[in-house]
């Protein structure tokens, strides 16, 4: 399904540029966060000013009201806050994609992240770790005996349509990457071993930084790709270049 293209700005505050179609929900609940902590703030500062001015009772009732209320309604609030934060976090790590979304394998190593699109069948090709060879352009040990993957595109920069959903498979050849990209309000860790799913639908067209958020080793401050979100006629053109370049 292919939704329209927004271009947002975002909450501001000095946020990135939100290009995601699930961004505004996360900056309102991080702001949301930020006006609840500065609101505690300024009432542990007034109920400490009114501590000094006014002589505490010793009543029952009175004590029950100045410290049990008050550490029942942070503990609500507080509670609140992080279900509605799991909620929001889960929707992109535990709920599926919609089957239409495309697939897009992203891969880390000491130093790149690359990525792969599984070309006009639709499926991946099988991958040995023994055939694995950056130098000789294997850079992902795709097995050339496998049908599926002879149409595989390996590129080291992801290219993507505006307003369609996509489903990123994440994986690591050595050691844990993070995979992030701060203006879609994307982080996951890509673990050794593992595949890890994590969907959203881009909405603006530009070029994105993709950084890895876990020190990986000494390259780790060169670990960088881009993300290029583009129209639905650009992504196709993109596509067929690659295709026959491959």
């Amino acid at each position: 399904m292919t939704l329209a293209v927004a271009n947002t700005p975002g909450h501001g505050w000095f946020l990135p540029r939100d290009a995601a179609l699930h961004g505004p929900a996360l900056d309102t609940h991080l702001l949301l966060n930020l006006w609840i902590v500065l609101g505690l703030a300024a009432l542990a500062h007034v109920l400490l000013l009114a501590g000094l001015a006014v002589r505490r009772r010793s009543e029952g009732t009175s004590v029950a009201m100045q410290e049990y209320l008050p550490l029942v309604v942070l503990i609500a609030v507080f509670g609140w806050l992080a279900v509605r934060s799991q909620q929001l976090w889960s929707a992109q790590r535990y709920v599926g994609a919609a089957p239409e979304a495309m697939q897009v394998e992203v891969t880390g190593e000491q130093f790149a992240w690359y990525f792969r699109y599984p070309g006009e069948d639709a499926a991946f090709g099988q991958t040995k770790f023994s055939l694995i060879s950056a130098g000789s352009g294997n850079p992902l040990g795709i097995d050339p005996v496998d049908e599926k993957g002879k149409d595989d595109i390996v590129t080291s920069q992801l290219v993507l349509p505006a307003g369609r959903e996509v489903d990123l498979t994440l994986r690591s050849l050595d050691v844990i990457h993070g995979f992030s990209v701060p203006e879609m309000r994307l982080k996951q860790n890509a673990v050794p071993g593992q595949a890890s799913h994590l969907h959203f639908t881009p909405t603006a067209p530009g070029e994105y930084a993709i950084l890895c958020t876990q020190v990986c080793g000494l390259g780790h401050y060169r670990m960088q790709a881009v993300l290029r979100v583009v129209t639905a006629d650009e992504f196709e053109t993109w596509t067929k270049t690659h295709e026959v370049q491959r």
